[in-house]
């Protein structure tokens, strides 16, 4: 676990000044991976309480520590709420705007309504939600990185669930990116109803255009020492 304490962050405490202590972050996982939902969550963290010591960004924090830092955010938030979009909005309307869909449902679902949000990332023209976005947000502000956390940890608890109907594609280990052992189950017996077609069509697009520019640069070494000789 890191050692340092994260802060409130000076975007944090401007956006408090101005609109009042109900800032909500926010933040969203599984934009990247072959196979499973994104997974979103907005939270408010009380404005008179100090940081949790440990917060950071999810992908710096151990896995052990994630699992008691989201027990620990989920004690002490004023409101927390989780939102989803599934494979099949991914594939129909691409990961952006089903990631944007996730997010606008997690501030949704929150109990309480917040006085303002702010995200990590670029600004969500068609969020419909007055928000602040912050480029690394999630390693800045003390808001979004415990969003970061609570979606992280939902989303790979549920992968482990869904590894137990489908085991051989290793999702307890990868939580559906994309590692080696995942894409060599994949070319051997397929995918499953929980795996993106349009993110296995493009990797497969990728794929295929790597292969053609080593073969036109093997072609084009294998030129050139001839015309050396």
């Amino acid at each position: 676990m890191a050692s340092s304490r994260k802060r409130w962050s000076a975007i944090e405490r401007e956006l408090r000044a101005q609109h009042g202590p109900l800032i909500a972050g926010v933040d969203e996982v599984g934009r990247g991976p072959l196979a499973g939902p994104v997974v979103a969550c907005a939270v408010i963290m009380p404005a008179d309480r100090r940081a949790i010591a440990g917060v950071d960004d999810s992908k710096r924090v151990a896995e052990p520590d994630r699992v008691r830092l989201a027990r620990r955010i989920r004690d002490a938030a004023l409101a927390i709420g989780v939102g989803a979009a599934s494979v099949r909005e991914i594939d129909t309307y691409n990961i952006y705007h089903a990631s944007t869909r996730a997010i606008r449902r997690a501030i949704e679902r929150l109990p309480v309504r917040p006085a303002h949000v702010v995200l990590d990332g670029n600004p969500i023209r068609t969020l419909g939600i007055d928000h602040t976005a912050v480029v690394g947000g999630d390693a800045r502000c003390y808001a979004i990185a415990c969003a970061s956390i609570v979606a992280k940890v939902l989303r790979d608890d549920l992968m482990r669930r869904l590894a137990r109907r489908y085991p051989a594609y290793g999702w307890e280990r990868n939580a559906g990116y994309a590692t080696q052992e995942h894409i060599a189950v994949l070319d051997a017996i397929g995918g499953t109803p929980h795996h993106r077609t349009s993110f296995r069509a493009k990797q497969l697009e990728l794929l295929f255009d790597l292969d053609g520019e080593m073969a036109g640069a093997s072609s084009a070494t294998a030129s050139g020492s001839a015309l050396a000789g």
